[in-house]
C-alpha cells in the first residue's frame, strides 16, 4: 500500500481540499502566524491546521493546542491505546493504518506528533508526507521549513524527492541550510551515491549554502539604500534574480523602516516589473513603515488600495499601528484607522471603542467630533454602548479635571442610543453638584428628567451638602416631586444643617415637606436632639406628633435629659403631653422622669413635678416606694408623699 500517510489524511475528503498552515519558530507579528513551521517529522513543532470545516481536526495550530488537548482528556484511554498500537514495532504500516481507520478521530495535535514521531523516520512516512506538502505548492512554506522537510528527506536517502524539493527552494528564493546538507550528505556517502555527493558539493559551491532569506534581503536592501533610486539600482536588484516571495518582500520592507521613501519606491516597483504581486502580507507590511505624521497621505492612499485590491488589515497590524497614531497624538487618523478597520472584515475588539474615547476626552483639546464619530462607527457595527464603557469614560475626564464636560459625552451616547443606568447617573449628579457645578447640573437634571431616580437626586443633594452649598441642596430637593422625594435626601440635607449648627433650617424643611415625604426614624431623632441642644425646645416637641403619625415610637431621651438638668415643670408637663395621644402617658414614662430628677439632684423639682401629676400617678406603688427609698437614703427632711 502506497504512501500510507496520504491514506490517513484522505479519509474524508482529498488532499488538493485540504489547506494548512505552519507555525513559524522566529517571532513575528499576529498577522503573520500562517508561516509553516516544521515539517520535520522528528519535530515535537510539528502543527499542521486543517482549514476544511467538515475534516477530521488531526492537527491544529500552536493557538488551539491548549483548548484542544482540554477537549481530548475524555479520550486519553483511546489515545493511549492508538499511541501503543502505533509503535508496535511488528505491525506494518498498512496494518496500522487499516486499524487507525477503525478507531476514532483523533482531537489531540499532541496525540497526532506522538504517532508521527514513531515513526518519522521511516522512508515511507516520509515520502508520503512529502507528497502531500509539494501537493499543496503553498507560499506559506517559509526557509526553514523547507529546510526541515529537505533534511528529512535527504536522511532517509529519498533522493528524488530531496532534488525536487532543491528545485522547489529555488523558485522561492531560499537556499539550503548547512544542517539539511550535512544530513543528506552523510546518507548519500553511506550509500555510496557518488554523482548526489557530487552535485551536492557543486551546491555547495554556487553558494547556495545557508542563503538564508534573511541574507537575501540584506542583499537588497543594501542594493537600494547605498544609492538613489534609479536606473543603476533596478538594474542591480534585477541582476541579483532573487526570487520575491511574501516573507522576503516583507523584510526587505521593515529593513528600509527608516527611509519610506525607498520603502515605497521598491513596494511600487516589484509589482510594476512584473517581478512579485502584491498580497496581503506585503500590504500590511508597507502600511506599518508609513505609519507615521509626515507619510500619512501615503498611507491612507495604501490601505485604500489594499480594500481595493481585496485584502484587509490583519489584527496586530490594525493594533500596532493604533498604538502608534495615539502615542504620538495623531487621534484623528487613530479614529479613522478605527472606522476603516470596522468596515473590513477583521473588525477591532469592543474594548476600542473605551480605549478611543478615554484618549480623547484627556487629550489637550476635546474634540467631540472624534468622539461622536467613533460612537457611531461603533454602533453601525450592531455594537451597544454599556455602562461599565460609559463610566470608563467618565472617569477619564475626572482624570484631567474635566467632568464638567460630561454631558457633551453624555448627549453624544445618548444620540447613538445610550442611557445611562441608575448607578452612572447618580455617579455623575453627585460629582457634579459636588463641583459646584450649576449650569451642568441644570443641563444633567433636563436630560435625565424622564429617567432620573430618587437615587440620582439623593447623590445630587448629597454632593451639594459636601461642597458646603445646602441652600442649593434644599432648593432642588423641594423641585422635586413624587418618588424623586426621598427620606434619604430629607436626611442628608437636614443632617448638613444640623452639622452647620442650624438645627431650626432643618425643621422648617421637615415640616414643609412632611406632608409629602416620610422622614426616616434617625431624621426625627436627629434633629429633635440637636434643636434641644440649641434651646429649640418647643420646635423639637411639635415633633412628636409628626412620628406617632408616621408610626414611630417616641425618642424620649433628650427630653427626659433636659426636662431633669435644666426644664421647668411645665416643660415636662409639654413634653408629656406631647409625646402620646392618650391623655397621659404610661406609668413606665413618669418612673422614668423622676428617676432622672432624683439622679440630675433635683429632688424639689420631682416633688413639685408629682403635685401636679394625675391622682392615679400620684398613688401609685411604684411612685410611692421610689419617693421612699430617695427620702430613706438621705438626711435630709424630704417629705414622704401620702395618698391622696
Amino acid at each position: 500500500m502506497r504512501n500510507q500517510w496520504r491514506l490517513l489524511l484522505q479519509r474524508c475528503k482529498p488532499v488538493s481540499e485540504l489547506q494548512f498552515k505552519v507555525q513559524s519558530s522566529t517571532t513575528v507579528p499576529l498577522y503573520h502566524n500562517r508561516t509553516f513551521h516544521s515539517v520535520n517529522p522528528h519535530s515535537p513543532a510539528l502543527h499542521i491546521h486543517f482549514q476544511n470545516r467538515s475534516f477530521p481536526r488531526l492537527f491544529t495550530s500552536s493557538s488551539e493546542l491548549a483548548v484542544e488537548q482540554n477537549k481530548a482528556t475524555d479520550q486519553s484511554a483511546i489515545t493511549s491505546t492508538l499511541i501503543e498500537l502505533y509503535s508496535d514495532p511488528i505491525k506494518s504500516n498498512e496494518d496500522v493504518m487499516l486499524e487507525l481507520r477503525s478507531k476514532p478521530d483523533l482531537t489531540s495535535t499532541g496525540d497526532v506528533t506522538k504517532l508521527f514521531e514513531n515513526r518519522g523516520s521511516e522512508p515511507k512516512a516520509a515520502k508520503a508526507f512529502y507528497d502531500w506538502v509539494m501537493s499543496k505548492e503553498s507560499d506559506n512554506l517559509s526557509s526553514n521549513s523547507c529546510n526541515r522537510l529537505l533534511g528529512m528527506l535527504g536522511a532517509n536517502g529519498l533522493v528524488k524527492e530531496f532534488w525536487d524539493s532543491v528545485d522547489f527552494m529555488k523558485k522561492k528564493g531560499y537556499g539550503v541550510k548547512k544542517g539539511a546538507s550535512v544530513r543528506a550528505m552523510a546518507k548519500f556517502e553511506e550509500e555510496g551515491l557518488k554523482d548526489e555527493v557530487q552535485k551536492l558539493k557543486d551546491l555547495f559551491a554556487l553558494g547556495s549554502i545557508d542563503a538564508s532569506i534573511e541574507k537575501l534581503s540584506s542583499k537588497v536592501s543594501k542594493i537600494i539604500q547605498q544609492t538613489p533610486w534609479g536606473d543603476d539600482v533596478e538594474t542591480k536588484l534585477q541582476e541579483l534574480g532573487a526570487v520575491y516571495s511574501p516573507d522576503l518582500v516583507k523584510m526587505v520592507l521593515e529593513n528600509l523602516g527608516s527611509d519610506p521613501n525607498k520603502a515605497v519606491i521598491f513596494f511600487r516597483w516589484i509589482q510594476e516589473s512584473g517581478l512579485y504581486k502584491h498580497d496581503e502580507t506585503t500590504y500590511n507590511a508597507i502600511a506599518k513603515e508609513l505609519a507615521r505624521e509626515d507619510y500619512i497621505d501615503k498611507f491612507w492612499r495604501v490601505i485604500d488600495e489594499m480594500r481595493t485590491s481585496g485584502y484587509d488589515m490583519n489584527k496586530s497590524t490594525y493594533i500596532q499601528i493604533l498604538n502608534k497614531f495615539v502615542r504620538k497624538k495623531m487621534l484623528k487618523d487613530a479614529v479613522d484607522l478605527y472606522e476603516f478597520s470596522m468596515n473590513g472584515n477583521i473588525k477591532p475588539s469592543i474594548q476600542d471603542c473605551t480605549f478611543l474615547l478615554r484618549k480623547i476626552v484627556t487629550s489637550h483639546e476635546l474634540d467631540m467630533d472624534l468622539v461622536s464619530k467613533v460612537l457611531k462607527v461603533y454602533k453601525q457595527s450592531g455594537n451597544k454602548l454599556t455602562d461599565a464603557m460609559s463610566d470608563s469614560v467618565l472617569k477619564s475626564l475626572t482624570s484631567v479635571n474635566r467632568f464638567g464636560d460630561c454631558n457633551k459625552i453624555l448627549k453624544s451616547m445618548e444620540e447613538v442610543g445610550f442611557t445611562p443606568g441608575e448607578n452612572i447617573q447618580s455617579k455623575i449628579a453627585f460629582k457634579l453638584s459636588k463641583n459646584s457645578k450649576s449650569e451642568e447640573v441644570g443641563s444633567f437634571l433636563e436630560s435625565m428628567e424622564a429617567s432620573g431616580s430618587y437615587k440620582t437626586f439623593g447623590s445630587l443633594i448629597e454632593g451639594y451638602c459636601l461642597s458646603g452649598e445646602i441652600d442649593k441642596a434644599r432648593d432642588c430637593f423641594l423641585k422635586q416631586t413624587g418618588p424623586t422625594l426621598s427620606g434619604y435626601a430629607l436626611e442628608t440635607i437636614t443632617n448638613a444643617y444640623c452639622s452647620n449648627k442650624k438645627p431650626l433650617e432643618g425643621y422648617k424643611l421637615v415640616i414643609e415637606v412632611v406632608n409629602e415625604v416620610k422622614p426616616w426614624h434617625t431624621t426625627y431623632k436627629l434633629l429633635t436632639t440637636k434643636l434641644i441642644e440649641q434651646g429649640f425646645f418647643k420646635e423639637s416637641v411639635g415633633l412628636l406628633a409628626h412620628m406617632k403619625r408616621h408610626g414611630y415610637p417616641p425618642y424620649l431621651d433628650p427630653f427626659v435629659k433636659y426636662v431633669a438638668t435644666s426644664g421647668t415643670i411645665d416643660d415636662t408637663l409639654v413634653f408629656l403631653k406631647g409625646m402620646t395621644v392618650k391623655k397621659v402617658p404610661s406609668i413606665n414614662v413618669y418612673l422614668r422622669v423622676f428617676k432622672a430628677y432624683f439622679k440630675a439632684g433635683r429632688g424639689s423639682e420631682a416633688q413639685d413635678f408629682l403635685a401636679k401629676c394625675p391622682r392615679f400617678i400620684r398613688n401609685h406603688v411604684d411612685v410611692l416606694n421610689m419617693f421612699s427609698e430617695v427620702k430613706r437614703g438621705k438626711d435630709d427632711s424630704t417629705p414622704t408623699p401620702l395618698a391622696v
